[in-house]
């Protein structure tokens, strides 16, 4: 941010440094005072990172590229805050700040502040003295660049002569711009020269979308690492130098390019050290820390003092700063910015990075699972394990303060190790380490062979056969450091006897989980890989942090995900094509996602958590498998216009014949953006599968291993085993690479049903995942013989487009689409005449943006109706304008029908007589069917407040337009309108159900009954009070009642009533009731007392008696008829009786008159045909089976005749009554119940996704609540009769969520209003 200039005589200056108040929008009260430098030179604020922690805002890292006065770009971390706004040190006036950046100190001098004796000691700005604040305790904390021109904008400026300083006043105050004092003080070195330009980089850049969505894989030739010229300089270097020093240390030269002579930049140093000396002294713990971590460094020899100038040219300080893990809180690493430029150059400019010498982490993992014994480690800071020659030091010289005392003046110090912050310390580090592991190779090659292969910069990971084998390797590989000085400690393994010949403290401590993600990623990751020790698994651990739901915000959760083996590949492939379809579209990073892609990413969003039910276990290998006798590698591949990926399966055979399939690793991309065939996907598909092939064979060893190349796709297989044909680039390159390391006897058809890759093509949410042949891989590995392959044909498809042909032709026919197809994507009728305005204006040149004005509105309007007629009415424009007649068959015949000198087709008629405009007399004739006509129906239906049929016609017609079918297209319309419906729709029906069984099948009776409650009904005992409830039982089929008085509505009180009603009806199978607030006695006090009914104590009572308690659905009274008539006809009778009572009643009179009601309504007659004829039979009434009913459930076999009334058993005389009733009950009673009283007609069937209101009876239709069908419930004719709702809310916490869980409640149709049907 600023530029330190050399002079030997340097005029002390001020600048446009004001204190100010500075607070944030969401605390206006906390306000810290700072100093603020006015910048007009920087197009940004900044702010120190201090002061933004103190006023504790909420912040966004972003990375910065920034430009200063010296023209080098640079790229700085920081952090964006918004919502600060500053007033001046006596002002109340407040300024709002534009977004602002952390910086870690703004490079100021106190000496440039004004203060009152600046003002005095010049003439001219002596009447300044008294409005210039004094000096304040705090320091600059606060840039104000000239992207916030208020607080810039001068409101007074007071001018000197030449040489002299001037004054500026601006919104936050006065200050002074120029020399302090009259004199020059020579003792200054260094002026500082501020001018900054600043890009943000976004957090995610447009290379960090195609890293996503398309190098998971690339169609490379092989997995050899290119190597450069300079790298090839980097590894001669240091060959040739690397050497162990006295120390046992592994000592190396900083590999320069060519040693360079560097200017000195102690100056910058020092600047650098005073602004970390104030975050030291502001922040205790992090200076303790700092000093802790310093003192470490020097006393282990890791930095050691100098006393000598050294070399002019060949030695360089460098800034250091310290930063904290994000996972290791309390855990500060000290960072040397080798990447601080001075004069134009770092030292990072002229270090050499050298070849990428890590191994695959891939195929690390991979090996990881291939063997019982599993073991880790890690190599303790091993970039302070390799020391820096000794001539080469000069250059890592820095600043620090002898024993943390800061009171004291600096001292010079430099690094002798390669140090944290150096370009080149990761490759000489691991150059040092390979090193030493060919060093120790013939001593200890188990050793060796680990650190070679099997390390990742500073992790070992491996697996090992047996016990004995690791525990050998885990002690070569310590002898085999200790050779360098190199320690490995943090041991972690699944095998407690390998740990226990590990010494303990080198040992990891009270370990469960590891994470496998071996690098810091430059992404936070949401998704983490873990090894769990106790279950010997893989499992993954979700942090997602909120981002918005815009391009760049799903990119950052989409790329943070860690899945090196694709084990999730069909899960993250599902976001990874929601943001494709963001890109598809063109959106901006910042813009919001499409309401179409909401749903989709809410829901994948969600999902994410069910990723940490997911265990994979680590080796591949089964414990107690045995001796494997045979190994098979099968790769499937697919692909679909979502995405391609493949999937690759170790198959293992032991002696005995077993069979073991496991997943290996996974691959899945998106398809491309340019539209491409599926047989090109599929074949790209193939292709991976062979390059996955290559590279699990060499990283795991298995050149033994037979593969196998499963796909769906028969052009591919065509394309592969067919040698004769040639075909075009695409197809032939790829055809190429499967030959190149494959034959086309490896590979087989697989039907797309059984193929496990058909979900990293198309993506799969977890739940599916889990529960799918994913990690298991299809039947047909299982088999103990796996099926010969099929005869493939190697014929071609006649005409296929990859096939390449002597002469071809191609030709493309487009139909481009006419203006009105065109504004039919439109939403209103208004926005179609709008577009079309804005046309006009561009036809005729006009680049003015005011809006439309109404003759370019008519004009616009006149445009579409005639594209419009064009397109529907050709023929009788072209017949008209012939002048002759339209035949009489023609549809328009009857309207008199002209075209006017405008050109538009117009109904002729008869009111040319008429005093009304000529619109209306000459309506203008458009097609009913077109979706132009439907939005001149919405504009005019809205402008009529959504009245009915004929209000919207008339408006139609006034406004001069004659739509064919008006009547039932405007109808049609209005029965659409969701509005409409919302306001006046009615109710759902559907077609009465079908009686049930139970009621038209003869059974004993109340085998199956309903259930009921009514009352309370008040007795007296003494002078207490009390209320009492009926229990209602209804019997389905000879409608029966039965009658039980409860003392009270608790559940003891209702289980005795059930016991009594079994006791003295006998055995039942099923008892039905509404839920609770159906209950036909429901006032709100009974409604109140049947809550406090534990239903569960009910349920469970019935069960034991072998009784099903079954509960209609919530709202549906009418399914209850049967025993809501029955209560009514039971309040009818009682309500006769109680009135020829005198006196209030006891228990006991209540419990006679519920009984003698009970009888009175089960002797009314079933039927009423027969009443008046005085020769028919006595009427059926229940009481005639009530009196003969058996004490067994089911009745005695046997067929029974009128001569066993003289029988001398009675069993039959009652058996043949029986008959008798039910022979009647038949004939007279069942025959009269057939038909349906009401919703006679099948209606549309909810279906899910339906949105409806649900109708309250107790409130105002506006205020009926909005659902949305998640769930219908088919009866058995296929009709839907009840759905299950799900309400919405608009209730959102402070995190932007719903804090409650929406609510499902089931409803039947009758209480729904339909407003939308599913798409």
């Amino acid at each position: 941010m600023s530029l330190s200039v050399e002079s030997g005589c340097t005029p002390v200056n001020t600048s446009m440094i004001v204190p100010v108040w500075l607070s944030t929008h969401k605390d206006p009260v906390s306000e810290k005072l700072v100093y603020a430098l006015l910048d007009t030179q920087s197009d940004s604020v900044f702010i120190e990172c201090a002061v933004c922690k103190s006023l504790k805002v909420d912040s966004c890292p972003v990375t910065l590229k920034l430009t200063t006065l010296v023209g080098k770009d640079s790229l700085m971390s920081s952090e964006r805050i918004s919502g600060l706004r500053v007033r001046g040190f006596n002002s109340s006036l407040i300024i709002d700040l534009p977004p602002a950046y952390t910086k870690e100190c703004i490079p100021v001098d106190r000496a440039h502040i004004p203060t009152m004796e600046t003002a005095s000691h010049w003439k001219h700005l002596a009447t300044l003295a008294d409005k210039i604040p004094p000096l304040q305790n705090c320091e600059v904390g606060l840039l104000i660049g000239y992207n916030c021109s208020r607080a810039l904008a001068p409101r007074e400026v007071i001018l000197g002569t030449e040489n002299e300083p001037y004054a500026v006043r601006t919104d936050l105050g006065w200050s002074i711009i120029g020399p302090s004092l009259t004199h020059f003080e020579p003792q200054s070195s260094a002026a500082m020269c501020h001018r900054v330009s600043i890009k943000e980089i976004p957090a995610v850049t447009p290379t960090d979308v195609i890293k996503v969505l398309e190098s998971d894989f690339k169609d490379t030739e092989g997995h050899t690492k290119v190597t450069s010229q300079e790298d090839i300089m980097f590894l001669r270097k240091l060959e040739k130098n690397i050497r162990l020093n006295k120390d046992s240390h592994l000592e190396m030269p900083l590999p320069f390019r060519k040693r360079p002579y560097l200017p000195d930049n102690k100056p910058l140093a020092v600047i650098r050290l005073q602004h970390l000396k104030r975050r030291l002294m502001r922040d205790q713990e992090y200076r303790e820390h700092y000093v802790t971590f310093m003192e470490e460094v020097i006393e282990k020899g890791n930095a050691e003092q100098v006393f000598e100038e050294g070399r002019e040219g060949e030695r360089w300080y460098i800034p250091h700063h310290g930063v904290y893990h994000s996972k290791k809180p309390g855990k500060l690493r000290i960072v040397f910015d080798c990447s601080a430029r001075y004069k134009g150059t770092s030292l990072n400019d002229h270090l050499l990075t050298g070849p990428d010498l890590m191994n695959s982490l891939t195929g690390i993992l991979l090996r990881f699972r291939q063997y019982p014994v599993a073991l880790m480690c890690d190599v303790e800071k091993m970039f302070h394990q390799f020391h820096v020659d000794h001539a080469d030091r000069d250059y890592l010289r820095f600043l620090w303060w002898r024993n943390g005392d800061f009171n004291s003046q600096p001292q010079t110090f430099r690094m002798t190790v390669h140090l944290f912050g150096a370009s080149s310390s990761p490759g000489c580090a691991n150059y040092g380490l390979k090193h030493l592991a060919r060093e120790g190779e013939r001593l200890y090659p188990l050793g060796s062979q680990f650190i070679m292969q099997d390390f990742y910069m500073d992790d070992g990971v491996s697996s090992i056969e047996s016990t004995e084998k690791a525990i050998k390797l885990a002690e070569e590989a310590r002898q085999l450091c200790a050779l360098g000085s190199l320690r490995l400690h943090k041991f972690v393994s699944n095998d407690k006897e390998v740990l226990e010949t590990i010494p303990p403290s080198e040992c990891a401590v009270d370990v469960t989980a590891v994470d496998l993600a071996l690098t810091d990623q430059p992404l936070e990751r949401a998704l983490g890989i873990y090894w769990s020790l106790e279950q010997d698994n893989f499992k993954f651990r979700i942090t997602v942090k909120d981002q918005p739901a815009t391009r760049r915000g799903i990119l950052s959760i989409v790329a943070s995900l860690f899945d090196p083996l694709g084990f999730l590949a069909p899960f993250v492939l599902k976001g990874k094509t929601i943001l494709q379809e963001m890109c598809r579209s063109g959106m901006g990073w910042d813009d919001n996602l499409p309401a179409d892609l909401q749903s989709a990413w809410e829901h994948w969003k969600a999902d994410l958590v069910n990723l940490e039910k997911i265990e994979v276990p680590r080796c591949i290998v089964p414990s107690g498998f045995g001796r494997i006798i045979r190994r098979e590698i099968h790769h499937f591949s697919d692909a679909s216009m979502s995405g391609y990926g493949q999937c690759s399966y170790l198959r293992l055979e032991n002696e005995q014949g077993d069979i073991s399939c496991s997943l290996l690793m996974a691959k899945s991309r998106v398809a491309p953006l340019k539209i491409t065939t599926i047989p090109r996907l599929e074949l790209a598909a193939a292709v991976v599968s062979v390059a996955v092939n290559d590279m699990l064979k060499e990283e795991m060893n298995l050149a033994d291993a037979e593969a196998f190349f499963w796909t769906d796709s028969q052009v591919v297989l065509g394309y592969i085993n067919n040698e004769a044909r040639r075909f075009h680039t695409f197809v032939a390159n790829r055809v190429q690479r499967i030959h190149r390391t494959t034959t086309p006897q490896q590979w087989r058809y697989i039907c797309s049903d059984e193929n496990p890759a058909d979900y990293a093509s198309r993506g799969l949410s977890v739940n599916n995942l889990v529960t799918s042949n994913w990690f298991r891989g299809p039947k047909v590995l299982w088999e103990k013989q796996i099926p010969p392959p099929m005869e493939i044909s190697k014929q071609l498809p006649i005409g296929d487009p990859e096939v390449k042909k002597v002469q071809s032709l191609n030709t493309q026919t487009v139909q481009y689409s006419c203006l009105s197809d065109r504004l039919t994507k439109l939403s209103s009728w208004s926005k179609a005449i709008q577009a079309v305005a804005r046309l006009i204006r561009r036809v005729r040149k006009d680049k003015s943006h005011n809006h439309s004005t109404l003759a370019e509105r008519n004009d616009a309007q006149c445009i579409i109706i005639k594209d419009l007629q064009k397109q529907t009415y050709a023929e009788e424009i072209t017949l008209l304008c012939r002048g002759k007649q339209l035949p009489r068959s023609n549809r328009l015949y009857n309207l008199d029908t002209f075209v006017d000198q405008d050109g538009l087709l117009k109904v002729g008629g008869r009111l040319c007589e008429a005093s009304i405009p000529n619109a209306v007399k000459y309506p203008v004739i458009l097609p009913k069917e077109h979706q132009l006509t439907k939005l001149l129906i919405a504009d005019c239906h809205e402008k009529m407040a959504h009245q009915g049929k004929g209000m919207t016609i008339n408006e139609i017609r006034s406004r001069g337009f004659w739509i064919t079918g008006v009547n039932r297209t405007v109808a049609s319309f209005v029965r659409q309108c969701v509005r409409c419906r919302k306001l006046r729709g009615p109710t759902e029906e559907q077609k009465m159900a079908n009686l049930p069984s139970e009621r038209i099948e003869p059974s004993p009776p109340f085998t199956y009954s309903g259930m009921d409650v009514f009352g309370p009904f008040i007795t007296s005992k003494g002078r207490k009070s009390n209320k009492r409830y009926g229990l209602l039982f209804t019997c389905f089929c000879c409608r029966a009642i039965h009658i039980e008085m409860l003392d009270d509505m608790s559940t003891d009180a209702f289980i005795n009533g059930l016991r009594c009603f079994i006791a003295i009806r006998g055995a039942v199978h099923q008892i039905r009731c509404d839920q609770g607030s159906n209950f036909i006695g429901a006032r709100n006090e009974l409604t109140k007392a049947m809550e406090e009914i534990d239903t569960n104590r009910l349920v469970t009572f019935l069960a034991e008696k072998q009784c099903d308690f079954v509960f209609n659905a919530p709202h549906s009274s009418h399914t209850g008829g049967v025993w809501e008539r029955q209560i009514r006809t039971v309040r009818s009778v009682l309500r006769s009786t109680l009135s020829q009572s005198s006196g209030r009643l006891d228990d006991s009179s209540l419990r006679t008159f519920f009984y003698e009601a009970m009888s009175i309504v089960n002797s009314r007659p079933l039927t009423v045909d027969s009443l008046t004829d005085p020769s028919s039979p006595e009427p059926l009434t229940p009481n005639h089976l009530l009196t003969l009913k058996p004490t067994q459930a089911l009745p005695p076999p046997g067929k029974f005749v009128r001569e066993d009334l003289y029988a001398r058993k009675r069993w039959r005389h009652v058996q043949y009554l029986a008959e008798q009733f039910w022979g009647r009950w038949h004939k007279e009673y069942v025959s009269n119940i057939t038909t349906r009283q009401c919703w006679h007609t099948p209606r549309r069937n909810m279906q899910v996704g339906d949105i409806v209101l649900e109708k309250a009876v107790d409130l105002p239709r506006n205020e009926w609540r909005l659902a949305r069908i998640i769930e219908a419930v088919t009866d058995k004719d296929g009709l839907v009769r009840r759905v299950k709702i799900q309400f919405g809310d608009r209730n959102l916490g402070k995190d932007g969520k719903r804090p409650h869980k929406p609510s499902v409640v089931e409803r039947p149709v009758q209480k729904l209003v339909l407003l939308m049907e599913a798409a």
